[in-house]
Formats: C-alpha cells, sequence, structure tokens
C-alpha cells in the first residue's frame, strides 16, 4: 500500500508541475507575445493554439489527471502527516478548475465562434475577448497551481519522512 501512496503522491506532484508550468507559459509567454501582435494574428494563434490544446494527453492527465491524482493521493493517505497539505492542494486545484471553466474557457470559446480571422471583423473579436480578463484569471489559476505544486511537494517530503522513521 506504501507503494501505491507514493505513486499516487508523485503523479499528483507531477501533473500539477505540468499544469502550473503551462498556466505559467500562458502567463509569460504566449499572452504577453500575442499582445503585440496585429488582430488578425491574434485572433488566428489563440484560435489555434486553443484548438490544439484541447487533446487527450492535455485534458486526461494534466487538466483533470492533476486533480484526480491529488484526490486519489488524499484517499490513499487518510491517516497520514501529509492529509491536510493533500486536501488543500485538491480544493486549489477545484477552484482552478472551476476558474477555468467558468472564465477562460468561455472566452475562448467565443473567440474560437468568431469565424475565421481571414473573413471576420478581427479587431471586434479581439476586443470582445477581453484579454485583460483572461490574462487576469489565468495569472489566478497560474497562482493557485503553484501553491497546489508546492503543498504536494511539502507532502511528498512528510510522506518520506514519515516513511524513514523507525
Amino acid at each position: 500500500m506504501n507503494g501505491l501512496r507514493v505513486a499516487a503522491l508523485m503523479a499528483a506532484t507531477i501533473t500539477t508541475g505540468l499544469m502550473a508550468g503551462v498556466y505559467a507559459i500562458y502567463s509569460n509567454a504566449f499572452m504577453p507575445g500575442l499582445a503585440t501582435t496585429d488582430d488578425k494574428t491574434f485572433v488566428g494563434a489563440f484560435q489555434a493554439v486553443d484548438r490544439a490544446i484541447l487533446n487527450p494527453v492535455f485534458l486526461l492527465l494534466g487538466f483533470v489527471g492533476s486533480a484526480v491524482f491529488t484526490l486519489l493521493a488524499g484517499l490513499l493517505n487518510l491517516k497520514e502527516p501529509a492529509l491536510p497539505w493533500l486536501a488543500v492542494a485538491f480544493a486549489l486545484n477545484l477552484i482552478t478548475i472551476i476558474v477555468t471553466i467558468a472564465v477562460n474557457v468561455p472566452l475562448n470559446d467565443a473567440l474560437k465562434a468568431a469565424g475565421d480571422p481571414a473573413t471576420i471583423d478581427v479587431a471586434a473579436a479581439r476586443a470582445a475577448f477581453d484579454e485583460a480578463r483572461w490574462r487576469a484569471f489565468n495569472l489566478l489559476r497560474t497562482v493557485l497551481m503553484l501553491v497546489s505544486f508546492g503543498l504536494l511537494g511539502w507532502a511528498l517530503y512528510l510522506t518520506g519522512k514519515s516513511a524513514a522513521q523507525p
């Protein structure tokens, strides 16, 4: 059972770290880079990336996987010192999912629904997208997942420490 507990905690930590990295890259490189482009480039590039990221690896191993693995790790560590840290990490992960579904995804979907950048009013589509709102909530997702990742790292430390005690 100890091996399964550690494996679930490792999977939770890795997938949460990956998601924190995805959100951080959007905050620190992708969106600032797109902000410097013309409207047609912005709309076309954002639409293309949003379509590409919706794939089984991202959705199952990252977006949903990080929450599922964190929940599993918590369930397997119910009587362990790491449980409070796992519970908070899971709560932060859930908040991130809620923010994504409530704010970022609707903005993404609206921009995709605007149509082909070659045939639409790209300035209007970009303005309706509300980059500032998207970026603010993405920064929130980044912070929440980074904290969750740190808590899972601490849970790993506590798990190793308790395993080393006689």
